[in-house]
């Protein structure tokens, strides 16, 4: 009974310690995505959301690249990047966000396309070739705010500087209920691949 009541504690102890761990870390994903870290760059990266029936950008997925375009036109890079492969619906997330960003007055040569995509890992690994082709070495990464933390470190893995700029107006940073869903299963990622979550930028940024 007393090593029972023992182990019963520790578990309690190890269940209390991880709740936490998990909503300190999901405040400090979504502290950091709430702020806008832009800065001059060779790059604008746009991770790609899911395409509708019929080729149809999603609400989440026309906000990053409105986001993408304006920072565009504002000339923080030379060169936007889409990547995201093909979802549910084709074609692919990457030329859905090409196609809309032309139609916003961005320059088809000014655009590259990682189309493989499938996951945040995907996004930073593929895109850095696309990245490297260009001799790209510090980018900006645009995405919803609560997935901008995880993007970044993955992007720093594969050798880049990295500033962030979030999109503020998406609808799931809009729905508080959204929010937090998707804020507390960031840090769960991330707490899950420690790897991830502590890498370093190659150097020093200015953000």
């Amino acid at each position: 009974m007393a090593r029972s009541g023992r182990l019963q504690r520790v578990l309690l102890v190890s269940a209390g310690v991880l709740t936490c761990g998990v909503f300190g870390l999901a405040f400090v994903v979504d502290r950091f995505g709430q702020r806008e870290r832009v800065a001059s760059a060779d790059a604008v990266v746009v991770l790609g959301a899911r395409v509708l029936e019929g080729g149809v950008p999603s609400a989440t997925l026309r906000a990053r690249t409105e986001k993408a375009v304006a920072l565009y036109h504002q000339g923080v890079a030379p060169r936007l990047v889409f990547s995201g492969g093909v979802g549910v619906h084709a074609p692919s997330e990457a030329s859905v966000m090409l196609t809309l960003a032309t139609r916003l007055g961005v320059p088809a040569e000014a655009c590259a396309l990682e189309e493989d995509s499938h996951s945040t890992e995907d996004n930073a690994r593929l895109s850095a070739r696309v990245l490297r082709t260009l001799g790209a070495r510090r980018v900006v990464v645009v995405s919803d705010p609560y997935h901008l933390l995880r993007a970044r470190q993955y992007f720093r893995l594969n050798g880049f500087e990295v500033a962030t700029s979030p999109t503020l107006l998406a609808e799931r940073n809009l729905d508080a209920v959204d929010r937090v869903y998707w804020t507390v299963r960031e840090a769960v990622a991330l707490l899950l691949h420690p790897r991830v979550l502590l890498a370093r930028a190659p150097v020093a940024e200015d953000v």
